[in-house]
C-alpha cells in the first residue's frame, strides 16, 4: 500500500541532498572536532562552514550559534538558566498558553521554584492580543518566551512589535522558531531576538540536531556540563555529520524558496478546502487561513467525527496525519492549543486534525487525503458510529 505522509509538522523526510552530504562525513570525515591533528581539524572545518551558513540565515554571527540536540533542548536550556542566572533581576516570566511542551513544561517546573509565569490567552484565531502583552509586561520581568509560528495552527506571532518592546526592557527575548524556520524570513537583528531555537528535523534534516541563536550579549551557564565543546557552552562531542546535514538543509532554502514553499502550502490549503467543499463535508478551518501564516500547518474540525476514529482510518487506508501535536499525539487528553482557542468543551477539541504538508506534499496526495476523508464519513454515518 502506497503511504502518504501528510504530518510534516511533525518531522519531515530528509532531503537527497542532506543525506549524501551525511553519508560522506560518515565515511570520509570522522576525526572529532576538538582534537588537533589532521583528522580533527578537517572535522572542525566542516562544522565551523555549518554555523556560519546556519548564522547567516538568521543573520547572526557565527560565534553567537550553539549546535544542540534539538528544539526541545535549545527551548530548556534558554528557558531555564535565563531564570536561574538572573533571578536576582526578579521571577517573572512572561509565555503564551499555546507553546509547544518544550516551552511549557520548564515554565512549570520553574513555577515550583518560586518564579510566576504569565500564560497570555489567545482569541479563536490563535494569536496573543499585544495589549494583554504590554499589560503583563512589569520592572521584574527577566524573560518573555513567544514562539514564532504555531504547530498546530500556524497562527504567526507579533515578534518584531515584541522585540520593539524589550529592546529597552532587562527581559531577554526568547522565541522558539522550530515550525518558523525555514518558511518565514528571521532577523535576530531586526526583531532585537536573545535567543532562538530550531530543530533540523522539521525542515529535511536530520534528527536530533538543532541550534540555539544565543546573541553575544547574552551570559548563563552551560545547561549540559562535561567537556569544553561549542566555546565551553555545551558540552559533547559534536556530531558533525548531522551538523553538516543540518548546515546543507538550511543552504537548500534559500529565501526565494521560503517565499516558494509559502505560497505552494497557501495553495494546497485553498485546494483541500475547495475539495472537501466540493465533497459536501461537514468541517471547519481551525484558526485562520492566511498568506503570513505558517502555510504547512493545516488543522480542520470534521464535525461530528472523533480525531481517533478519523486519524485510525486515515492510517488504514496509509495517510499519516495528527491529532495535534506530535509530541503529545500518544496522550488521551485533548489539544492544549485548540482548548487554549476555543475552550474546554468545544467539540472541535475531540473531532479535529492535523494536516501539515512538506517539500515532497503533492496535490495527488491530497486528493487521495479527500478521497479517504469522505469514504471514512460514510461508513462511519452508514454504521451510526461516530466516537
Amino acid at each position: 500500500m502506497e503511504e502518504i505522509y501528510l504530518d510534516n509538522a511533525a518531522t519531515t523526510r530528509v532531503s537527497d541532498e542532506v543525506y549524501a552530504e551525511m553519508m560522506d562525513k560518515y565515511k570520509n570525515v570522522y576525526g572529532n572536532a576538538s582534537t588537533l591533528y589532521g583528522l580533527g581539524r578537517e572535522a572542525k572545518q566542516v562544522m565551523e562552514s555549518a554555523r556560519e551558513t546556519i548564522a547567516k540565515s538568521i543573520n547572526a554571527d557565527p560565534e553567537e550559534i550553539i549546535f544542540t540536540s534539538g528544539g526541545s533542548e535549545s527551548d530548556n536550556t534558554a528557558i531555564m538558566q535565563t531564570a536561574l542566572s538572573r533571578q536576582d533581576l526578579g521571577k517573572h516570566i512572561i509565555t503564551t498558553a499555546i507553546e509547544h511542551e518544550a516551552v511549557l513544561q520548564p515554565m512549570r517546573a520553574l513555577e515550583k521554584q518560586g518564579f510566576e509565569v504569565t500564560y497570555l490567552p489567545v482569541d479563536e484565531n490563535g494569536y496573543i492580543s499585544m495589549t494583554d502583552f504590554k499589560e503583563a509586561l512589569r520592572d521584574d520581568t527577566i524573560l518573555v518566551s513567544i514562539m514564532m509560528g504555531n504547530n498546530e495552527v500556524g497562527s504567526v506571532m507579533p515578534i518584531h512589535e515584541i522585540g520593539e518592546i524589550l529592546k529597552d526592557h532587562q527581559a531577554w527575548f526568547h522565541t522558539d522558531a522550530v515550525q518558523a524556520y525555514g518558511l518565514l524570513d528571521i532577523d535576530v537583528q531586526r526583531d532585537h531576538i536573545d535567543l532562538l531555537s530550531t530543530s533540523a528535523h522539521k525542515i529535511n534534516g536530520p534528527k536530533m540536531i538543532g541550534f540555539l541563536y544565543k546573541h553575544q550579549g547574552v551570559n548563563f551557564p552551560s545547561f549540559v556540563k562535561g567537556g569544553q565543546q561549542e566555546d565551553k557552552r555545551r558540552a559533547g562531542t559534536e556530531n558533525v555529520p548531522a551538523i553538516a546535514g543540518f548546515g546543507k538543509a538550511v543552504e537548500t532554502i534559500t529565501s526565494d524558496e521560503k517565499h516558494r514553499r509559502q505560497e505552494k502550502y497557501y495553495g494546497f490549503k485553498q485546494y483541500l478546502i475547495d475539495q472537501l467543499k466540493a465533497n459536501n463535508v461537514d468541517f471547519e478551518v481551525n484558526g485562520l487561513v492566511a498568506k503570513d501564516n505558517l502555510n504547512h500547518v493545516f488543522n480542520i474540525w470534521l464535525k461530528g467525527i472523533s480525531t481517533y476514529v478519523m486519524q485510525t482510518n486515515l492510517d488504514l487506508a496509509g495517510i499519516a496525519v495528527s491529532g495535534g501535536s506530535a509530541c503529545t499525539a500518544g496522550s488521551i487528553e485533548p489539544s492544549h492549543v485548540l482548548v487554549a482557542m476555543y475552550g474546554e468543551d468545544s467539540p472541535r477539541i475531540s473531532e479535529s486534525i492535523r494536516i501539515s504538508f512538506g517539500r515532497y506534499t503533492t496535490k495527488e496526495d491530497l486528493d487521495k487525503l479527500v478521497d479517504a476523508i469522505v469514504k471514512t464519513i460514510g461508513r462511519i454515518k452508514k454504521k451510526g458510529v461516530t466516537n
